[in-house]
């Protein structure tokens, strides 16, 4: 088995580098990088549970029910009971969308350039790439540790 121990560190030092990349980018639009987050994560037009949001965006459920709470009391996003259980859809109200807008509309814009600029080097199957190196070390995380 091959040792790819310095290829690995720059994967981690490039994840850790594009979060604080998105935190500042919170922090200049002027939101909190949670709420970020969430308005990305509810932006693709589509409901959600938190349950869902949790496992796909990894943000625990406690600081999700927070940020949720906070975004239902500033009216950027209502809940609506689902049918036979005791879950919630999240999903953005007209003000939300607006909102999720205005912040997002440029880090869209920034994200493209980049992804762009990528491509002049790099395949796209970089991104497939990224993913399946992070369903992988997710699947042994939680074999290893079950």
């Amino acid at each position: 088995m091959q040792d790819n121990r310095d290829e690995i560190r720059d994967v981690m030092i490039s994840i850790n580098v594009i979060t604080g990349i998105y935190s500042l980018m919170a922090k200049k639009i002027g939101i909190k990088e949670n709420t970020l987050t969430l308005l990305y994560a509810l932006d693709d037009g589509k409901t959600h549970s938190q349950i869902e949001i949790s496992r796909e965006w990894l943000i625990p459920k406690t600081t999700l029910n927070t940020i949720v709470k906070e975004c239902v009391a500033t009216g950027l996003v209502e809940l609506v009971p689902e049918e036979h259980t005791h879950e919630k859809r999240v999903f953005l109200t007209e003000a939300g969308r607006k909102a999720a807008r205005s912040a997002l509309n440029a880090v869209y814009a920034l994200e493209q350039r980049a992804y762009e600029e990528t491509l002049q080097t790099h395949s796209p199957d970089f991104s497939a790439a990224l993913q399946t190196f992070t369903e992988s070390l997710n699947r042994e995380v939680l074999e290893h540790f079950s």
